[in-house]
Order: structure tokens, then sequence, then C-alpha cells
């Protein structure tokens, strides 16, 4: 039933922090469109009443994004409110009550991994989950054994077709844009290969710390929170075959069959960090070793690929906040002079802004043969009316368009990719906040050094 249009959206955790920052502006900006107009049913246990609901979307509309009256308002009126424990069945009762004549409801849990399984069976037991389908947060398990058996709760109540595994970077114009890129141009696809390609960065940089989610981080960590998901995504859009369709399977398909061709890492492959005074912060055990800062190098085995390193790096108050791809092509030989010029290369910069640049050495006027590098570059400003990561993937779930959120298998190739890595398989290595990680990490970064992207 993934084809059918929903007639309800369903949102368990309403009352929290995701809900506030991301959920209630994306429900204004489909109203806003025109493209909302089912019934909207909060789930939470906050004690609360639908008028002080309504009230925290407003504050929430106001501080991301800007209130427009007139979509709060209609906002308000397809708003409904179930207030209870998940491990309630009077709860679930509730909800069934409120969605009314609805056959086909969107149930999306924005809440802690640790209660999915229990809201799934009181789904089924009320009869919720008939018809349904069921939109599920990152992260999607812990391990890949953990990951594995969240698919087995899941198939055990729905349809694959049915599952939607949310990865807000996947709804990110920037990230589909590399897609876009590498496919509409014909002057790209003939070297994007081992013949001409040396290495690919990619860079997810944040000049902040865990922002008082330390609790929560210092379970986490660098490679459970972005690489298993979002780097690894960045990936394949990066290094896929060139798709023979844009049905929705196939895409998923080839995007797998990248991950499949990755050699799970090896301890030799990784750097982890922790920056100075992360073990200070509240919630952080005082001799915590999860890593803020992780580095690491992999390999596709495939034709196109092979022999190609990958890198990737993400880290913690690091010294700028930004997500950059670059592609670095093989120096071309000495022609003028005896010193080769610098190895061209493309970079695509995914936040803050949309950026695609290829960098060129050119000769500089006068009448010696003396060049320096230059960037050619296509800077996309901000369109107000594009669609927000998360409000394309909610108006994706509501009307079954399942091509930007992760399939089973893509989910458990990538934590198999990253599995003997996690916790303390590598030792942590202190790093100073505003750096670019620790020094440790250059021994298995590419040949000439890290690319640290700037921001202007």
């Amino acid at each position: 039933m993934s084809e059918t249009q929903a007639d309800a959206l369903v949102f368990f955790g309403a009352t929290g922090d995701l809900a506030y920052k991301k959920i209630f502006p994306a429900l204004q900006a489909l109203v806003q469109r025109g493209t909302l107009n089912v019934p909207v049913v909060g789930v939470a246990k906050s004690g609360w009443t639908l008028d002080q609901l309504k009230a925290r979307a407003r504050d929430s509309v106001e501080h991301h994004g800007g209130l427009d009256q007139d979509a709060f308002a209609r906002l308000c009126d397809l708003l409904r409110y179930v207030d209870g424990d998940y491990g309630d069945p009077k709860t679930f009762e509730q909800l069934r009550q409120g969605l009314g004549s609805a056959k086909h409801p969107v149930h999306y849990l924005a809440i802690p991994p640790d209660v999915f399984e229990l809201v799934f069976e009181q789904l089924q037991k009320s009869g919720c989950a008939e018809g349904a389908r069921v939109v599920v947060e990152k992260p999607l398990g812990h391990n890949l054994a953990s990951a594995q058996e969240l698919n087995r709760t899941l198939h055990s109540i729905f349809d694959e077709k049915d599952i939607f595994r949310i990865d807000h970077y996947l709804g990110k114009n920037t990230v589909q844009n590399l897609l876009f890129f590498r496919f509409s141009n014909s002057f790209v696809e003939p070297i994007w290969n081992r013949r001409y390609v040396e290495s690919v960065e990619i860079t997810m940089s944040e000049s902040f710390g865990v922002q008082g989610r330390g609790s929560f981080y210092d379970h986490t960590g660098a490679i459970r929170d972005v690489v298993q998901n979002h780097l690894l995504q960045v990936l394949t859009n990066i290094a896929m075959e060139p798709p023979p369709g844009s049905e929705t399977e196939i895409l998923r398909d080839i995007r797998v069959m990248v991950l499949r061709g990755i050699r799970s890492l090896r301890p030799e492959d990784v750097v982890r960090g922790q920056f100075r005074g992360y073990r200070q912060e509240p919630g952080v055990n005082p001799e915590s070793t999860v890593e803020t800062f992780v580095a690491l190098r992999l390999f596709i085995n495939s034709w196109r690929w092979k022999g190609v390193p990958f890198y990737i790096r993400a880290g913690k108050c690091l010294a700028n906040t930004v997500t950059e791809v670059v592609v670095k092509l093989y120096q071309p030989p000495a022609i003028f002079g005896d010193v080769p010029p610098p190895a061209n290369y493309y970079r695509f910069r995914v936040t803050p802004e949309l950026q695609i640049a290829v960098g060129a050495f050119v000769k500089v006027p006068g009448e010696e043969d003396r060049g320096e590098e230059q960037e050619l570059l296509i800077l996309h400003p901000e369109d107000p009316n594009e669609m927000g990561a998360y409000e394309e993937l909610l108006h994706d779930a509501l009307q079954g368009n399942c091509v930007h959120f992760a399939r089973q298998d893509y989910v458990e190739e990538s934590w198999r990719i990253v599995d003997p890595v996690l916790d303390n398989a590598t030792p942590i290595h202190e790093y100073e906040p505003g750096t670019w990680g620790p020094a440790e990490a250059e021994a298995i970064g590419p040949h000439g050094g890290w690319y640290n992207p700037r921001v202007e």
C-alpha cells in the first residue's frame, strides 16, 4: 500500500525536541503549500492539553522558520493530541478513536529507539498498524546485531514497502544535487573512475560541541551519529553507477551495491579523537572513551573504483561548520617548466550552502609561463521557496514515495562496514577545540594531507 496517499499523520514524541525544532516548522510549510490537509495527531506523555500543544507548536515555528498566521491557523485545525504512556493500551485506544475513519495513517516515531518495539506492539494490538506506514528516525540500531533485530521486529508488523527509515541528509537538495550534477553533465562521467580520480575526501566538521546532549552523545559517538548514516549516504551518491532509470527500487539497488563493495573497516583504517573538555560536559562519563572525531579510509571493490581511497572525516569542536566532498584527480605532467601543476579537483559543498567548484590551473598574465590555482565556482543561493529536508521527507512519506528513505539491506550493509571499529576498537586521541582533530589522523589521510574546507 506504499503508493496510497495517507489520510492521517501521527507523530509520537509530539512534545519533544525534534518536534519543536523540525517537525512543526515542516508541518506549517506543508500546509502553506497546500500539500497537508489530513488530521495530524500528536502523541506524548507530558500531561498536556491540545491547547498546550498548539502553544508549543506556535513557539516552535516562531523560532524555527517564522510564523505564517494563515498556515498556522489551518495547521491548528488539523492538529489533535493524545496524552498517555506508550506502554498503556488505553493510549492507543484513544489514538484509534482519534484517527476516526482514517484507514491509511502514517506513524512517525520521533522518539528514543529504546521504546520503538513497545510502540510497534501497541500499534499492532490496537489495530492502528493495519493499512499504515511507519517512519522511523535514526539511530536505526546501535550496531549490526541490534539493527537486524529492529528489522525483524518491524517486519513482524509491517511490510518492507511500508517502512520508511528516515535520514534527513537524503532530503537535502544539496545531497540530491550530487547525483544530478554527475549524471546530467557529459564532461563528468568519462573521468569519474579509477583512471582519473586519485582520491575522494568527505569532511563533515562542526565548530560546536555536544550542546547539552552529552548523555545521548556519550552512548553514540561520531561513527554512529553521522558516519554510518549521513556520510555513507553522501559516499553512495558520489560512487554509485549510472542508474538505468529513475524508478525508486533501481536507485536503492544501486546504492546498496556500492556498500556491498566496501570491505568492513579494520582498526588500522581508523583514527578516533576526543576534544579536550568533552569529559567535563554534563552527562558525559568522566572517563569516557567515546569519539567526538573520527577519520577513516576505505576502498570500493568495483571496476570503477578499484584502488581509489575514499577518506571520511567527521568531528565536533573543529575549525568550522561545513560538509564538503573533494574529488581529487591525478596530477598532470610538467609541460610548462619542470614542476608539475597541482592536481585538478571537483569540490561539492553540502552544508551550509550548495557550492560546486572545479579546481583549475591557469596562466598568470605576463611573458613568463607561470600559473596559479583558480576555482570555477557555482554558488547556489538559498531559495526561500525550496522545500526543507524534513518538509520533503514528510511529504514523501505521506505520498508513499520511499526513494529518499533507507531500505533494510542498506541499513544493515552500512552497519556491517563500521561494526568492527565501534566502541573501543582503536585508541582515543585528544585534540584541541578549534583545530582539525588529532595529529594522528594524518597517518591515514590522503597523499599531501587532508583538504581543510574554508568558510568565508
